[in-house]
């Protein structure tokens, strides 16, 4: 969501408030959520967070920061990288999604990460001190995701990098998903949404920085990056099954709408993209779904 302009109080103060809201709200979502979370028969995240690591390519002994780490799928592959003379710290808003990581890491036996609860969006953390920012699917959702750029940018030392992924957002394709669901899922739905979360609010947030790769690169470069390269490739994401994918979705970026549509349309919907999505399964059973992503990333300018 748009902040106002700071010279009008009120409606500065309303802002404030309503992000507050939406805070509360993510935090209970993803605190709900983590026992399960990417772990209901679906592949998603973990060969994101993968990638996103080969192409961010932390070196040993570099000081990684994680915004937003889930339950790891960036962030332990990365420690694993910068090796036992690196650190990586990973920030989540939900404590259970750090709890979770935390014993992730423990049964990888992964020693060189530390995990906090803070808010991503205004890290608490001091200036020069990471040689990596990463953030899969997580940066770009903060209710001032440019704004937050600028305050990584003052945590990366001389030298250092971001690197994150977002959906590639198109305005005729539904929020989230791969371009392949706006079969299934018709746009009208949005209707049953929040206002903040309806189409042309949802643009102003997403689509009006993120959409077009020129204006992605102006936003780094205002935050204090350069070097800026957007790349976007596919991500094999794999489901056991139709009704594996719609559980999954029901923790993911489809939640929303799950809580809101009425039980029968709730239901049709369920039954629908299970039955479209078993019809994709191979030979083996498995349901693949190319989905694209951008990868980003951009080096301090200093």
């Amino acid at each position: 969501m748009e902040r106002p302009p700071d010279d009008n109080p009120e409606l500065t103060v309303t802002a404030d408030t309503a992000t507050a809201t939406y805070k509360t709200k993510v935090t209970a979502a993803f605190n709900g959520a983590a026992a399960t979370y990417d772990r209901l028969g679906v592949e998603f995240f973990t060969p994101m967070g993968r990638r996103l690591v080969e192409r961010a390519a932390p070196r040993p002994g570099q000081r990684l920061l994680d915004v937003g780490c889930g339950l790891g799928a960036t962030l332990l592959p990365a420690a694993r990288e910068i090796g036992p003379h690196g650190y990586a710290l990973g920030i989540d808003i939900a404590e259970a999604m750090i709890e979770e990581a935390g014993r992730e890491a423990a049964r990888q036996g992964i020693t060189n990460v530390e995990l906090r609860v803070m808010d991503g969006e205004h890290p608490d953390l001091p200036a020069r001190s990471f040689d990596l920012v990463a953030g899969s699917y997580s940066v770009i959702f903060l209710p001032d995701a440019r704004a937050a750029l600028a305050r990584y940018a003052r945590l990366l030392r001389d030298g250092g990098r971001i690197a994150f992924t977002s959906p590639v957002f198109t305005k005729d394709t539904f929020p989230f998903l791969p371009p392949l669901f706006t079969r299934w899922i018709p746009l009208s739905l949005l209707e049953h949404l929040p206002p903040a979360w309806h189409p042309e609010q949802l643009h102003r947030q997403l689509n009006s920085w993120l959409e077009d790769p020129a204006d992605l690169e102006a936003a780094l470069r205002t935050a204090g990056f350069t070097d800026v390269e957007v790349v976007d490739e596919s991500v094999d994401m794999t489901a056991a099954s139709g009704e594996d994918w719609v559980n999954w979705s029901h923790t993911q970026g489809m939640r929303l709408l799950w809580q809101h549509l009425p039980e029968a349309e709730a239901a049709a919907l369920r039954a629908r993209l299970t039955e479209a999505l078993d019809a994709l399964r191979d030979a083996e059973g498995v349901i693949h779904i190319d989905v694209p992503v951008r990868y980003v990333t951009a080096t301090v300018a200093r």
